[in-house]
């Protein structure tokens, strides 16, 4: 069975990474066999290829064509070091450098019609921004070759059928896995080492689409689920999923096993993990998915399970995350009580004003709901409940729209706290020891979160309290 390995920007980012990139995928080919390679655009802070193609467009469309031209240049030189630091051959390098000159010659091309008509279209977006990722493979694959590997670059346009939502399109996913098979499975029989692009792919019809955010994970697992892969590894600079922030707690550690239900709420309350998106392929086909470091690849990182028996991690918590810049808003009243739809109107109201709620909770009297949203789309919101319950105010059976700014959610987050009586009382009595103050909870019929909204000056204390249960569950 395969293995897909994702490189990210700072993996590519430049000759020295790139060595270092193909030093894991040498490693990796002799152990496994058959090795599939996505990679990202070259993104090494300050040069990121991806923002270079993008902000030269946007230049274009704001009618500044010397900053089109400039962004240009500054492409053809990232790639050219790269390439004239790894690609000993004259030839080859030649052949290469011509190779992202016509990629080059493209966007100029068409930054020139954006310039021209002052418009730039989710579709032209799409492949200026997948360029990138176009130009990267095509020098990891010759550097692969050079050191006596047998590569192949490939585009993800001729792998990944998707429909036609341009900046964040969805997978077809049976034509995905005719076209991925066909067009990896011969060349991974010949012993040849697929280098394909990440965030890019292509409707029925062959038009480049981008997969949004995270793209070039998603490629990722997208693809090992059309191979039936054994396992799919996104490689980045830390050593997989922590418990919690390191720059608030100390003692902060790596997260051996998770299932995707648990790196789920831990992306949804603000960690920075997996986006939903990237997992969903690999929850369907049962494949594992493990974040390892390029920095430190002896590390075993974090695998990330579907199969709750496949989770050998110990009951209790096991990570804690927060988010910050939030805002509470309660509708309360005692004209609420046994009042049909009143949930309904409020948080239809909420959706007109296109606030994502991060958070609910209701009390068993019916006399008041509140909700957890952004900091940034409070005013909105209020606004449209006002004018949403406009005569219920006037009558007093509503008789607030509250408001309490400056919050923050603490979760803690374990699948294998089900069942397990105690945890809740435990979080509590550990916030209470803190003295941080719970103005809401909130706990999922999975039980695999429990959420508090507390006072954004409180997270450190909370955190910190919380995490101690995650420690105490490792030991």
């Amino acid at each position: 069975m395969s293995l897909v390995m994702k490189f990210g920007g700072t993996s590519v980012g430049s000759a020295e990474m790139m060595r270092r990139t193909a030093d894991l995928i040498e490693k990796f080919k002799a152990e496994w066999g058959d090795v599939v390679v996505v990679a990202s655009a070259m993104g090494t802070k300050p040069v990121k290829v991806t923002d270079i193609l993008l902000n030269g467009s946007k230049s274009a469309r704001q009618g500044d064509k010397a900053a089109y031209e400039s962004a240009a240049v500054q492409l053809r030189e990232t790639h050219d070091k790269a390439i004239d630091e790894l690609i000993e051959s004259t030839e080859e390098r030649a052949a290469l450098k011509a190779e992202i000159e016509g990629f080059i010659t493209r966007f100029l091309d068409i930054c020139g019609a954006i310039w021209a008509l002052q418009e730039i279209s989710p579709r032209t977006a799409d492949v200026i921004g997948g360029m990138g990722e176009q130009m990267s493979v095509r020098v990891i694959a010759a550097y692969l070759r050079q050191r006596g590997m047998a590569a192949q670059a490939l585009d993800a346009t001729d792998l990944i059928v998707t429909d036609d939502e341009f900046q964040s399109a969805t997978p077809i996913i049976e034509l995905t896995e005719q076209k991925t098979k066909a067009g990896l499975e011969p060349l991974l029989a010949d012993n040849v080492i697929p280098v394909v692009t990440g965030f890019i792919a292509a409707t029925v019809d062959g038009v480049t689409t981008t997969l949004g955010r995270s793209g070039s994970d998603y490629s990722a697992s997208i693809l090992g689920r059309a191979l039936g892969s054994k396992e799919v590894w996104i490689w980045t600079d830390v050593d997989g999923v922590m418990t919690t922030d390191p720059r608030i707690v100390d003692n902060a550690q790596t997260i051996p096993v998770l299932t995707y239900s648990e790196v789920s709420e831990l992306a949804y309350y603000g960690a920075k993990v997996l986006h939903p998106r990237t997992m969903r392929p690999l929850v369907e086909s049962h494949v594992p998915l493990r974040i390892k470091n390029t920095f430190n690849p002896d590390h075993d990182g974090t695998v990330i399970v579907t199969r709750a028996e496949d989770n050998i991690s110990p009951q209790g918590v096991k990570a804690v995350t927060a988010i910050k810049g939030l805002h509470m808003v309660t509708v309360e009243g005692r004209g609420m009580l046994g009042v049909p739809g009143v949930a309904a109107r409020t948080f239809q109201a909420v959706a007109q004003s296109k606030a994502s709620v991060l958070m609910i909770t209701q009390s068993s009297s019916e006399q008041s709901i509140c909700f957890v949203i952004p900091e940034d789309t409070a005013v909105d919101v209020v606004s449209h409940l006002e004018d949403a319950f406009a005569e219920e105010l006037k009558n007093r059976d509503i008789e607030r729209i509250g408001q309490v700014d400056q919050m923050a959610i603490v979760t803690a987050v374990g699948s294998r706290m089900q069942g397990v009586p105690g945890i809740a009382g435990k979080m509590f009595t550990a916030l209470g020891d803190a003295e941080v103050n719970i103005i809401a909870i909130a706990q999922g019929s999975s039980e695999c979160s429990i959420s508090v909204g507390i006072r954004e000056s409180d997270v450190a204390a909370a955190v910190q309290a919380v995490h101690e249960l995650a420690v105490e569950a490792s030991r």
